[in-house]
């Protein structure tokens, strides 16, 4: 007779016990008895093996349950023998043999929300347990009746390897014997109705390729030499505030493609991009989202494996290349990182254990319309410490160098694109999303505080104050912000005929109203370049000529604004048509000179931006930044002074917006001497027309916008001009 009771033996066989640890393995039966059961539904026979005996197990039940009294009191070693229908025999450590793994300290950091390496216990992690090799299996599921592991080691069945829940913590564990890296593997979930769910991992390391999504076992440690430890070091103490950055927007799967539309690999961009960049004179790689994700169209922004570089490019190893390859060329790495929402895609986040578990389960505060997607959670500690433990993981184990978090005007406003009634008040009654506001102040003190040098960034779109004030002053905490305000108002200038340009000279200068309010990257991202907006070039009036101008011009006083730098793939060689994440650049234009020559001159202005500190030294103070005149608006003109610290250089900035040149023009200066001309984007090895000044101009001891010293210049047609202050 069993010893189960029938009750017992059917929730075992139907995989409904919420601890199957009590049940199978070898356990205490009575003071002078052991008991061993084992549940292998595709097994004849089973069988006890020890060094001392071999004992043939009953089966009390057709669905693999096996169960055998064994005389004895003390706990030993063994393993299990199995045949099945075929006659073919397996052996096996018993995963029910094993004492839990994850620490009582573990899950209380964990459920208190402050666990920051939580992803070196959660997921899967290849160890070794008393000599045996395997895999240990874990997984946040509060409110699931039963969790299992499935995967190519075990047919994919939900009853073989059901997990233990440790305590309240909601966390689930099993280690399993000669599971080996590269098997395949999602966690089965029965819910409190008894639904199963088939989930992958939500810090899975590594997955398969899209349209599959398993997670694959992977021990990223190890995998990769790092030779950046000069960069590392010196990132420590860098202060990226007085800092040049000049930042290059990437998306992967399109920079640059292979015959017949493929990707290249991480390895393969790693050594074009960094020479690219090296070549162009960039500081910094940004990359939109490489975490992985089901959708291509999607460009990463719907985010399935928050702990795993996608696997369209290649392994977690080679993604590490790529950001070694990018530190020893000098270039910094930053990515785009998504905290802000999730897809709804069964295999992943949503409804996770059956509830809502990292999402809010009304849709007032869980769902955004717009975008289809669920809203994190930011108010349970569990679900804060996932997406806090993700970005240490980025910084911690690919020695990412900031992260650009996208959507936090998304995060901050409980009203963010609803209507009244679609939304739900804060306790008390306004509008900002507390909990979201904790934890992106929490996020902001924690990666600082391990991890000097690295650099957080904000997408937010609205005057939300203190965005970029250090959060012991009460701010966010952010190092540096988009400045959305600027791009709109200069791509809104920049389109209209020059003709009429002379009535929207405030679109230009408002952005000097609130410059310092916030450290500013100045960002003309991929979404300035998508769904009929045209690219940065056809959004510029006139004729051809007239267009590659503007574009110089855009570039020249985009680069002499206070505030860092930012410009999409593309940008640097004119493209024409608008972005397609399906395809490659259009690189086949620099076999035309206008595009050849954009090219250069970018590669110039960076060169030119990095070696002059008035253009970056003191980017977010009025210190650094002074108006010569910015009331000529009928000559379309304005222009400034740049200044370094102490004001060791000074650079006067002079722009005219319309094609007309400027014959005799003269504008006040802050000192007497010489300002040498450093750059002219109408010289003609930029495309063009020629009209230039001498390289070097007197001042006159003429008054001229409230200074006592003025220069005469000619402005170029839609030209930018820097001259540089020199004493003599």
């Amino acid at each position: 007779m069993p010893i189960l009771t029938e009750k017992e033996i059917n929730m075992l066989v139907n995989a409904d016990c919420h601890d199957p640890f009590i049940y199978l393995g070898l356990r205490e039966l009575d003071e002078e008895n052991l008991v061993i059961r084992v549940l292998q539904p595709f097994a004849k026979e089973a069988y006890l093996i020890s060094k001392n005996t071999t004992v043939k197990l009953d089966k009390i039940h057709e669905a693999g349950l096996f169960e055998k009294k064994i005389p004895g009191s003390q706990i030993f070693e063994y393993e299990i023998k199995c045949t099945d229908y075929n006659g073919n025999t397996w052996i096996y450590k018993d995963p029910y043999s094993f004492l839990p793994v994850i620490s009582e300290y573990d899950r209380y950091l964990f459920n208190e929300g402050n666990h920051y390496k939580i992803y070196e216990k959660l997921g899967a992690h290849p160890m070794k347990i008393n000599g045996i090799k395997g895999v240990l299996f874990s997984t946040w599921a509060p409110n699931a009746k039963r969790v299992s592991v499935v995967g190519n080691f075990n047919n994919w069945d939900g009853r073989i390897h059901q997990m233990r829940v440790l305590g309240q913590s909601g966390i689930w564990e099993i280690f399993i014997p000669d599971v080996v890296e590269e098997d395949l593997y999602k966690f089965e979930i029965k819910t409190q109705n008894g639904d199963l769910l088939l989930k992958t991992d939500p810090y899975g390391t590594y997955f398969e390729v899209r349209p599959k999504t398993a997670a694959i076992v992977y021990d990223i440690h190890n995998k990769h030499t790092w030779n950046d430890s000069k960069w590392m070091e010196e990132r420590k103490t860098k202060n990226w505030i007085k800092e040049p950055m000049s930042i290059y927007e990437v998306h992967l799967g399109s920079w640059e493609k292979k015959e017949e539309n493929q990707f290249l690999n991480y390895r393969e961009l790693a050594d074009k991009l960094s020479e690219y960049l090296k070549e162009n004179h960039f500081t910094h790689i940004e990359l939109l989202p490489v975490s992985e994700h089901p959708l291509d169209i999607s460009w990463g922004y719907q985010v399935t494996g928050y702990y795993a570089p996608t696997s369209r490019f290649g392994k977690p190893e080679d993604f590490m290349y790529f950001v070694d390859k990018m530190h020893q060329e000098g270039i910094g790495v930053i990515v785009d990182w998504v905290p802000g929402h999730f897809p709804k895609d069964g295999h992943a986040l949503g409804r996770f254990d059956g509830t809502a578990l990292y999402e809010h389960l009304d849709s007032r505060l869980g769902e955004h319309k717009d975008w289809g997607t669920y809203i994190f959670n930011y108010g349970r500690n569990e679900v804060k410490n996932f997406l806090l433990a993700n970005a240490l993981f980025w910084l911690d184990k690919y020695h990412i160098d900031g992260l650009r978090v996208d959507a936090v005007a998304s995060m901050l406003y409980l009203d963010y694109s609803r209507q009244d009634g679609e939304w739900i008040p804060n306790k008390y009654g306004g509008r900002e999303n507390l909990e979201a506001i904790d934890f992106i102040k929490h996020l902001n003190t924690v990666t600082y505080q391990y991890f000097p040098g690295i650099v957080t960034i904000a997408e937010e779109s609205t005057a939300f104050p203190g965005v970029t004030t250090p959060v012991h002053a009460g701010g966010l905490g952010f190092v540096f912000k988009w400045n959305m305000g600027w791009m709109n108002d200069t791509l809104r200038y920049f389109s209209k005929d020059p003709i009429f340009r002379r009535y929207h000279q405030n679109d230009l200068t408002f952005s000097l109203v609130y410059a310092f309010s916030e450290k500013f990257i100045l960002s003309i991202s991929h979404d300035e370049v998508v769904h009929g907006k045209r690219s940065l070039l056809e959004k510029m009036p006139g004729d051809d000529w007239q267009k590659f101008a503007n574009l110089r011009l855009f570039y020249s006083y985009m680069f002499a604004h206070p505030g860092k730098n930012l410009l999409f793939m593309g940008s640097e060689i004119a493209q024409r048509k608008e972005w397609n994440c399906s395809y490659s650049l259009d690189w086949d234009l620099l076999q035309y000179e206008p595009h050849k020559k954009a090219q250069q001159f970018l590669k110039d202005l960076n060169i030119l931006y990095k070696n002059h500190p008035a253009l970056y030294e003191i980017d977010h103070s009025y210190e650094g930044f002074e108006w010569i005149d910015f009331n000529d608006s009928d000559n379309s003109v304005i222009s400034f002074t740049r200044k370094s610290e102490n004001e060791d250089e000074i650079i006067v900035c002079v722009f005219n917006f319309t094609p007309v040149p400027r014959d005799n023009y003269r504008i006040g200066v802050p000192k007497k001497g010489v300002y040498q001309e450093i750059l002219n984007t109408d010289w003609t090895q930029y495309y063009g027309s020629g009209v230039d000044n001498p390289k070097e101009v007197y001042s006159q001891d003429i008054p001229m916008h409230g200074r006592e010293q003025s220069i005469i210049l000619t402005l170029p047609p839609l030209g930018g001009l820097y001259f540089k202050f020199i004493i003599k």
